[in-house]
């Protein structure tokens, strides 16, 4: 079975300007635990797209445990971001790039 990363796509809610200093380091501790656990692969910041705050790259066993990562981000909790959860196949070097 192909294994699958998992990008979540974190938009910008009505209330993302009014964010604390306190859920901003929430966030931060959160990203920090995926990274200790090797759940995140990698993530980043938009710039130049409105609406869209960032994404993770998640390396999960399963979509469902992809989705308790983004229920459980502080920034969705608080209701200052929503997500999309896309799957991503990877094509690299080991898979011949999908061909």
């Amino acid at each position: 079975m192909e294994k699958l990363m998992y990008m979540m796509m974190i938009k910008k809610s009505k209330t993302y300007q009014k964010m604390t200093k306190q859920i901003v380091t929430e966030h931060v501790e959160n990203i920090r635990k995926l990274d200790d656990e090797g759940k995140l692969e990698i993530c980043g910041v938009f710039k130049g797209y409105p609406g869209m705050a960032g994404m993770y790259i998640l390396k999960t066993e399963s979509r469902e445990e992809a989705e308790e990562i983004c229920n459980a981000e502080p920034l969705v909790m608080g209701g200052y971001a929503s997500y999309q959860l896309v799957g991503l196949q990877i094509a690299n070097r080991e898979n011949n790039y999908l061909l």
